[in-house]
């Protein structure tokens, strides 16, 4: 196959004949009349140096009758470092008809004096071959191609072509060099045709061939991205009974890897290496990258270890690129195995390489690893700046760990180090996620202290926190004050006021955030639509939350299998189990699988309506899907099977549990346990927990409290009290098991006992809630003590508790038994104002009030 052929003939194929004088100084001379020329030379240059008239001088017999080449050119030569002075005396030379002997020097004007950096000496070369061929003398072929390799180092390519067309007309036989450096004009110049003719005619006029004119073009083809074309030139070498060196391999391996010709670059890299050629440090970190941004990590990995076989190194870069691609795509202990083997080939880690593994460490949550690699850095004298340190924090953040956080912030800036908005911002994030808002502010304050200014995402931080803690009208100032600083929510800040309003119920101003981001251009997901759904089903607006669902889809909106979940619970909630299976269908219809957190509300809501028949179907249906119950699924079977008393089919589902592999966890058994224990079966929920203590599940305050509630109902409040004692020894005491004890207290008639335990649990560190007091408030109301009641009362205020609807009907009950009407009148329009529904006991407590008020009057009338 070939692959040039000449589009038109060059100028004088076959040279010029005519009679020629080339430069030529090949005379010997004898150690004695060396010694003669060094004294004439030294003669001679204080003559070019001085001021002396050089016509004069040179038309001295003394000068005229001894000069000859040799002393001209050593003249030069020792003129060199005067580039003009040289020339000058070059010109003054040709111009006095002493050419001959000036004709002799030019090859070593040009090989010995000319540095290729410097363009004027290059130019200035060429000026003396066109005032040579005004005097009808030719430089040797060597000289020809100095200046020609000259040309293309100062990229002038258009002079190349320019001389060698001269070379042509004046019959000289172009040597590999001349031929090579007209190749790499052509293919700068992009003439891609005559490069490739050049070649042609290279072999067809019987000059001598070599690779590297075919590098030349291989070269050119890549840098304009033919890469494809330079392999099949590549291919072609050995019909030309040539070799490819490294040079072309490295060439052809750098230009696939430009074009993403990876596959053919990796089989190229092989062919080089089984030839023994060792590939460039460029090659080879370009091909590693090249793999590692096609995702190829493992082949990535695979040829740096063959590499390092052969003593290559890719460079630092490479080996951080790849070490960060194998940690984002989870390979972390082969990048720790790269990260070792830099050292052992010679490579030493950076502050990029430390950082990079740092964080990848942190955010898998091996931290120690990265505290490791963190003092490595300081015995090896790296200076680790604010990255490694913010990945840390960032880690022991999402851990919860914000004391060794604080630490580490505090270690840094001893370090003259300077936190970043992002230092900040992780630290704030954190604090918010442990609701400690107090901490979260007092960072965000000092970022204002020390001139950081919070970006979009410290204000998302925040703005979460008081959302979690239902503090909307807070969030929404906070929010109001980012837009005043210019700072622009996003997505996410939108998303997290939305779901904070809707869990408070007030899905009005949700929709109202929803309109207000689509209106800025911001396009909200499934994150958006989530809460939405889940708000409207909480405020007992499910039917709409269908519509909204049935609108998105008409809207081309795609929604996840989490957001019908939130429906199905929704609609399970109100027992609506017809349109739960119809929406399971249209989920369907529209795509989307029903996974087993769908099941699990399904199966929830058919057990709240006692629905056997479709809790089997359900079941049946889950096994054909290949799903399994999960601990949830099965705990909520347990919970429904033992309130309606049938322990026998919570047992059955127990068993059916253990033979499916599913491991009961501490909700599992608590579940049983508070069953068996309601269902008077105290010794079998003891024999539970000793079984749940041997499978190393933990009872919690709740394990505990079943039995705490079943000793409180059967009267044995010494046994309840001693429980309760070993609880408190174990941490496992809190507000609802003191509650327990009150009310048990209480249901006997011990008020005092009942009202010591409130001071007990404020000197333990538990406090008392709305239950701990309305419980003791209903038991004096009862007993007639109205004093004692509103004293309870007005302590809870004075603590900040707000009463709810029963502790505000047990002392207006109070108020009505005890003749105080017009004091039950007012707590209701108090609980009214206050935001608290009255409801029919409400009324009822009321009307009985007015009724025994009238009855007296009318007894007494």
């Amino acid at each position: 196959m070939k692959i040039f052929h000449r589009s038109r003939t060059l100028q004088n194929p076959n040279f010029l004949t005519k009679p020629r004088k080339f430069c030529n100084s090949s005379n010997k001379i004898s150690t004695e009349d060396e010694e003669k020329d060094d004294g004439f030379v030294t003669i001679l240059r204080e003559i070019v140096r001085g001021k002396q008239s050089w016509k004069i001088s040179f038309n001295n017999t003394f000068i005229s009758q001894r000069l000859k080449p040799r002393h001209v050119e050593k003249v030069l030569i020792q003129t060199l470092d005067d580039p003009r002075l040289a020339l000058r005396f070059f010109n003054f030379l040709v111009q006095s008809n002493l050419y001959w002997p000036a004709s002799s020097v030019l090859q070593t004007l040009l090989l010995r004096g000319l540095n290729p950096r410097e363009n004027k000496r290059v130019l200035d070369a060429v000026t003396i071959v066109k005032l040579m061929r005004q005097r009808n003398l030719l430089p040797e072929v060597r000289t020809f191609s100095a200046i020609l390799n000259g040309l293309v180092r100062i990229r002038r390519f258009d002079m190349v072509l320019d001389m060698f067309d001269e070379i042509v007309k004046s019959g000289i036989h172009p040597d590999i060099y001349i031929y090579t450096a007209v190749v790499r004009g052509f293919c700068e110049l992009k003439n891609f045709v005559r490069a490739k003719e050049m070649i042609y005619q290279m072999e067809t006029n019987g000059s001598d061939l070599s690779v590297v004119t075919y590098n030349a073009l291989i070269h050119g083809l890549c840098k304009n991205q033919r890469v494809l074309e330079a392999v099949e030139i590549k291919n072609l070498l050995s019909s030309r009974e040539l070799k490819a060196d490294v040079v072309t391999y490295c060439t052809l391996v750098l230009g696939l890897c430009k074009v993403e010709e990876i596959e053919i670059a990796v089989k190229l890299m092989d062919e080089m290496l089984k030839l023994g050629l060792v590939p460039s440090e460029a090659a080879s970190s370009s091909l590693v990258e090249s793999l590692r941004r096609k995702g190829k990590i493992i082949e990535a990995f695979t040829l740096v270890d063959k590499l390092g076989q052969f003593g290559i190194i890719p460079n630092l870069f490479a080996y951080n690129a790849l070490i960060n691609s194998l940690c984002k795509n989870g390979k972390l202990g082969e990048a720790e195995s790269l990260f070792s083997k830099m050292r052992e080939r010679g490579l030493f880690p950076n502050e990029v390489s430390y950082s990079i593994l740092i964080d990848s460490f942190s955010k898998n949550g091996k931290l120690d690893s990265a505290l490791l690699l963190l003092h490595q850095m300081g015995e090896e004298h790296i200076r680790a700046t604010v990255y490694p340190y913010n990945s840390l924090i960032s880690g022991y953040c999402k851990l919860g760990k914000l004391n060794e956080a604080e630490k580490l912030f505090e270690e840094m800036i001893n370090k003259g180090l300077s936190p970043t908005v992002m230092t900040y911002t992780t630290l704030i994030s954190g604090y918010c996620r442990e609701e400690n808002l107090d901490k979260a502010f007092k960072l965000y304050r000092e970022m204002s202290e020390k001139n950081i200014p919070p970006n979009t995402h410290t204000f998302t931080a925040l703005i979460g926190g008081l959302c979690r803690a239902k503090m909307m009208v807070e969030a929404g100032k906070l929010f109001n004050e980012m837009l005043e600083q210019n700072v622009i929510p996003n997505e996410v800040t939108y998303n997290v006021m939305i779901d904070g309003h809707c869990k408070v119920g007030n899905t009005v101003r949700a929709f109202e955030l929803l309109d207000e981001m689509v209106e800025k251009g911001l396009v909200p997901d499934t994150y958006t639509y989530r809460p939405l759904i889940s708000g409207l089903c909480l405020t007992g607006r499910v039917s709409e939350a269908r519509e909204f669902v049935d609108d998105l889809h008409k809207e081309n909106h795609k929604l996840n299998e989490i957001c019908f979940t939130e429906l199905l619970h929704g609609l399970c909630k109100e027992g609506k189990l017809r349109d739960a299976f119809s929406a399971c269908k249209e989920m369907m219809e529209r795509g989307l699988s029903i996974d087993l957190i769908c099941y699990g509300v399904l199966i929830c809501g058919v057990l709240k309506q006692r629905d056997i028949v479709n809790l089997s179907r359900l079941l049946e249906e889950m096994y054909k899907r290949g799903f399994k119950p999960d601990n949830v699924i099965y705990t909520s079977m347990l919970d429904s099977f033992c309130k309606l008393g049938d322990l026998n089919e919570a047992f059955r589902v127990w068993d059916k549990m253990v033979d499916d592999g599913c491991i009961p966890n501490v909700v599992t058994y608590t579940v049983l346990i508070n069953g068996l224990c309601k269902a008077g079966f105290v010794d079998k929920a003891e024999l539970l927990c000793k079984e749940m203590l041997a499978a190393n599940s933990i009872p919690n305050q709740v394990t505990y409290g079943c039995f705490l509630d079943n000793l409180t109902k059967e009267g044995h409040m010494e046994k309840a009290v001693e429980l309760h004692k070993v609880m408190l020894s174990g941490f496992l005491a809190n507000t609802v098991t003191y509650n327990i004890l009150i009310r048990g207290f209480c249901k006997l008639g011990r008020t005092q006992e009942a009202s010591e335990l409130l001071v007990e649990m404020i000197d333990n560190g538990v406090s008392p809630d709305c239950i701990s007091h309305s419980t003791l408030i209903y038991e004096h109301c009862k007993s007639g003590d109205l004093q004692e009641a509103f004293k309870l009362w007005n302590l809870m205020l004075s603590k900040g508790l707000k009463p709810d609807r029963l502790a505000y009907n047990f002392l207006i009950y109070g108020c009505c038994v005890n003749g105080e009407l017009t004091k039950a009148f007012e707590l209701r329009d108090e609980m009214m104002r206050k935001g608290v529904e009255p409801n029919m006991v409400t009324y009822n407590s009321l009307i009985h009030g007015t009724c025994l008020i009238n009855s007296f009057s009318f007894s007494g009338g």
